[in-house]
């Protein structure tokens, strides 16, 4: 994983964090579409990357939902 976020990464990030996160992935993933179609995307792979990143963030957040995780607590 080049450019992503690993899990550990996106474990440790609070509920509010990970739904931004998932808000920014998602408008990316909607720019690289748009780009593929109009056949200006450079970097094809990117697509790919961006859509299991947003995937590991739909499973972190399922997996808190179920309480097989649990969400790091806020520190301010």
């Amino acid at each position: 994983m080049a450019k992503g976020l690993t899990p550990a990464e996106l474990d440790a990030m609070t509920n509010r964090e990970l739904a931004e996160k998932l808000e920014e992935a998602k408008k990316e993933q909607f720019n690289l579409r748009f780009s593929a179609v109009t056949h200006r995307l450079e970097d094809s792979a990117r697509l790919k990357e961006v859509r299991r990143e947003i995937a590991r963030i739909y499973t972190i957040q399922r997996e808190r939902d179920l309480n097989i995780r649990t969400a790091p607590t806020a520190q301010k």
